[in-house]
């Protein structure tokens, strides 16, 4: 008759699941700021975000899925105060429209972020070649609205585009992702 499962290899799947969680922990870890210190071009929020920019970018579903298109055109400026204000308007493929005022106000080696659908301020830090931000969004949802959490990084690949992906989760599940391309204008 022969063995399926010898002692040992029952023992060693013991040991694996043992050790399971610290794998998943350890796979929540995401990238630091400081995984970026030395890269370049070098990312200065108030001088990529000055003047005006353009955006083009998609929205996916929890499945990775491409569920909306976009373009959005950026008014940013800054005042001697050293506060910013990103003025951005959304259109998408469905022929909704979108408009998001954002102020950036400065706190120590970070900005606060706040907005008028932004329920919870974001702080807005960057490294080498770039940003992070996490905050809370309000968004339509049916005869309503919804708060998601949206972890932002921006990666400077040239002097003139900041390439963004943006991970949308609720109740710690990623529900969403958006990738969009941002260009200085002349």
């Amino acid at each position: 008759m022969m063995k399926i499962l010898s002692v040992s290899r029952v023992w060693g799947w013991n040991r694996l699941w043992i050790l399971l969680p610290f794998f998943l922990l350890g796979g929540c870890a995401g990238p630091s700021l400081d995984d970026y210190k030395d890269r370049s071009p070098v990312l200065v929020p108030d001088q990529f975000f000055a003047g005006n920019l353009s955006a083009r970018g998609v929205v996916k579903d929890w499945s990775g899925a491409v569920i909306r298109t976009f373009d959005a055109d950026i008014k940013a400026s800054w005042t001697e105060q050293g506060v910013g204000t990103l003025d951005e308007v959304f259109r998408f493929d469905d022929g909704e429209v979108q408009t998001r005022v954002w102020t950036l106000t400065p706190d120590g080696e970070s900005y606060r972020a706040t907005a008028g659908d932004v329920t919870e301020a974001g702080t807005m830090r960057w490294s080498g070649n770039a940003i992070h931000m996490n905050y809370m969004l309000e968004v339509a949802y049916g005869d309503g609205t919804l708060e998601v959490r949206m972890d932002d990084w921006m990666y400077l690949v040239t002097p003139d585009t900041l390439i963004n992906q943006t991970t949308m989760s609720k109740w710690g599940i990623d529900v969403g992702e958006i990738v969009l391309v941002i260009q200085k204008q002349p």
